[in-house]
């Protein structure tokens, strides 16, 4: 029998799209022809993952958990909200995010974690479910929001199950006061930041491209309305002073109350508790934002199936 070597095991992979056990697997089952191993593939249903790997994946779930001064965040996409309801692919997401909050937030580390159960790695998981779920999907983006003292608090939003759904919130406290009154006051922001979507914890923090992008609309503006260069400066300086403020966490309205900052509301928290209560971090993860959706025209699709 040939001797089965990491190399031809790699090959297969990239042929077939199938995890890497699978693959040894077939090799093993075919003295090691390539040929007959991808037949044994696509005979187990293995082989159809690489089929669908081109397909938008947008949808799926953002799964958020947290343990004392740790929490993670992990998006894993699939192309319908089908299969967002599908056990097999939240178990895979529950799973893939507590291995980020024992392990770390690196991709590369965690698609080569082993998976829970099985004797492949995340990425074996994800690829074996491809095949068997019968849609692409992709383990896009990991983080991890840790502190020295105090509590990581996550919120779900529309969430599909506790800890999955279509937001994920993580916010970081670093303080000595009470860990359950740290807890309802990371809920309130976590809960703020889900629907204020913020950019930034500080205004220093927010991009430096995007900020010169709403100076020059500011500017753009204070041409047009056709006012003396000193009052359209104070314009161009006003109006993104107000972006600042607006997309910064801690200068936000609390949209709790709606009358009072964010960083206001951290203040009377930390007096009240009698202790300092920092914000530290914080994590938004929106499921498929940023993923260039694929759109069709049916009318269209039905008249080329038609041949008109």
């Amino acid at each position: 029998m040939a001797e089965i070597t990491a190399s031809m095991v790699k090959d297969l992979r990239e042929l077939t799209g199938a995890g890497m056990m699978d693959c040894k697997k077939a090799l093993n089952e075919t003295g090691g022809e390539t040929e007959a191993a991808i037949d044994w593939l696509r005979a187990k249903g293995l082989a159809a993952a690489d089929k669908k790997r081109g397909r938008t994946a947008a949808e799926g779930l953002v799964g958020v958990e947290t343990s004392g001064t740790r929490g993670a965040a992990v998006e894993v996409n699939s192309e319908t909200d089908f299969v967002a309801k599908n056990e097999q692919f939240q178990s895979f997401v529950r799973a893939v995010t507590s291995i980020a909050l024992a392990s770390g937030d690196d991709m590369a580390a965690l698609a080569a974690a082993p998976y829970p159960g099985s004797e492949g790695s995340v990425q074996d998981k994800l690829t074996n479910n491809i095949a068997t779920i019968g849609e692409n999907q992709s383990l896009r983006r990991a983080k991890l929001v840790e502190v020295g003292q105090g509590v990581v608090v996550s919120y779900t939003h529309n969430a599909t199950v506790p800890g999955l759904g279509k937001i994920g919130v993580l916010v970081g406290l670093e303080s000595e006061a009470d860990a359950s009154a740290l807890e309802a006051l990371g809920r309130q922001i976590a809960m703020h930041i889900a629907a204020a979507n913020p950019l930034a914890l500080h205004e220093d923090g927010l991009d430096a491209e995007t900020v010169e992008r709403e100076r020059n609309i500011a500017r753009e503006k204070a041409i047009a309305s056709g006012k003396t260069p000193e009052i359209a400066e104070k314009m161009i300086e006003g109006g993104v002073r107000k972006y600042r403020q607006e997309n910064s966490l801690l200068t936000q309205v609390f949209v709790i109350d709606g009358k009072s900052k964010v960083g206001d509301v951290v203040a009377a928290a930390a007096k009240a508790a009698g202790k300092p209560i920092t914000v530290t971090e914080f994590v938004r993860f929106q499921l498929g934002e940023g993923i260039d959706r694929e759109t069709s025209d049916f009318a269209a699709e039905v008249a080329k199936a038609a041949g008109v």
